[in-house]
């Protein structure tokens, strides 16, 4: 056992940072990768004028970056999907307070992105097991 291993519970926390650091990687990765290419086909959008498909459209770039990498390490459907929820859910509270001229487009990517960390924490914190446990996914 490593000196991050709590033996009470089995749980090791060098591993459990290892996957939110490999996560962050593969979600920065798919968002550059498929804005790149997105880009290159025309599929931009700006976050001046089209501000909720520019925030979906790199949600879902990270989501598959992501995807891929957790798939690739054997975690499951459920860890992964909610993984991917947590890059479209601080949106979800940002929107109406957009359509209402309270923030703007890139208030709304700035506050997401601050919030997407916890909210990925708190998946990971959700299934500790998983991401946290002795055992393989």
């Amino acid at each position: 056992m490593t000196e991050t291993t709590t033996r009470a519970t089995g749980r090791n926390w060098g591993r459990f940072t290892l996957h939110y650091v490999e996560m962050i990687i593969a979600m920065f990765a798919g968002m550059f990768l498929l804005d790149m290419l997105e880009s290159m086909a025309g599929l931009s959008f700006s976050y001046t004028t089209h501000p909720e498909a520019a925030y979906l459209l790199m949600a879902l770039n990270m989501s598959i970056g992501m995807a891929a990498w957790m798939r690739f390490r054997g975690c499951g459907w459920g860890a992964t999907l909610e993984m991917c929820a947590a890059m479209f859910a601080p949106a979800v509270p940002l929107f109406p307070l957009l359509w209402l001229g309270l923030i703007d487009g890139h208030g709304v990517m700035m506050a997401a992105h601050v919030a997407m960390f916890p909210v990925m924490l708190a998946v990971m914190f959700r299934r500790l097991d998983e991401f946290a446990g002795g055992h393989a996914h």
